[in-house]
């Protein structure tokens, strides 16, 4: 069982997807993405097979991720976040996203 102790150790803030392109030399069809976390964060960049979404569904929406994660090099691509999603009844990728528009870096609690 984890505690709440454990759950304040990750650092999970709301982003904004600035920019959406193809990765080809990802082993499973996946976007490149640079999401801006504000001021304290910053830009970062991850890797992400959402690609039941258009690059343009995704440019502009706001996400959930874990920015506290060491970086982990996909195909040479060093991936900085892990964005959060849920599977659909459809087994495709559902990203969490704020029900109203948040603070960008805003911190999950």
């Amino acid at each position: 069982m984890s505690t709440y102790d454990n759950f304040l150790k990750l650092d999970i803030r709301i982003g904004k997807i600035i920019s959406v392109d193809d990765f080809p030399r990802a082993r499973k069809t996946s976007y490149k993405m640079k999401i801006n976390f504000g001021e304290e964060i910053g830009v970062k960049n991850t890797s992400i097979q959402a690609t039941n979404y258009t690059k343009e569904e995704l440019l502009g929406k706001q996400i959930v991720g874990v920015v506290n994660f060491p970086p982990k090099n996909i195909a040479g691509f060093f991936s900085e976040v892990l964005v959060l999603g849920v599977p659909t009844e459809e087994n495709e990728l559902s990203l969490l996203e704020p029900s109203k528009k948040a603070k960008l870096g805003g911190r999950v609690y």
